[in-house]
């Protein structure tokens, strides 16, 4: 349950009317985590625009791996929403119930490759203690893979995109809805 007001789409005027009439056209569905937003319309368009360009931006790493991270990060931060938003999307393209299952339980070190692995790794390390990679090259281990440096910065802007997520997700009260999760627009 929302712990602060929420303006559905049903009663939003103006600028968050546009913005929530976009969402729905460009997504399909207006997800819980932005209408938490209702109340500063431009930061729900600023945090898609994020969103885009970190999830969806041309990069080394595939879509799966990009919504794979986030699904361990959410899980290690304890946020059941994005951990089965995001499951969800990564199953679009898994299309492995079993194997989406086994990652959403934190089971994911005899169902991926090395190199996913590694990244799951790296986001565990880096959202549950993030103090030790000051000091320590925990970003070597990526490059040992043949991760390229923008491979290793888009890696890093994931995971830190989903321990923001996540913190405004558990804090506001925005509650999963098996039903929110599916039919949006990948």
């Amino acid at each position: 349950m929302p712990r602060i007001k929420v303006i559905e789409h049903e009663d939003a005027q103006g600028d968050l009317k546009e913005v929530y009439d976009s969402l729905l056209k460009s997504r399909g569905k207006l997800a819980a985590v932005h209408k938490i937003q209702s109340l500063r319309p431009k930061s729900i368009t600023a945090h898609m625009d994020l969103y885009m360009e970190i999830m969806f931006s041309r990069s080394e790493l595939s879509r799966a791996q990009r919504e794979m991270i986030g699904v361990v990060v959410s899980y290690a931060n304890g946020c059941k929403y994005c951990t089965r938003h995001h499951a969800h999307a990564l199953n679009f393209y898994w299309k492995d119930d079993i194997k989406t299952e086994k990652l959403i339980n934190g089971n994911f070190t005899d169902i991926l490759s090395e190199s996913d692995r590694v990244l799951c790794d790296l986001a565990l390390s880096l959202t549950l203690e993030p103090g030790k990679h000051e000091k320590n090259d925990f970003i070597e281990v990526l490059k040992e893979r043949g991760y390229s440096d923008e491979a290793v910065l888009d890696v890093v802007l994931v995971i830190s995109y989903f321990n923001f997520v996540n913190r405004i997700v558990l804090s506001l009260g925005v509650a999963f809805d098996e039903n929110e999760a599916k039919g949006y627009n990948y």
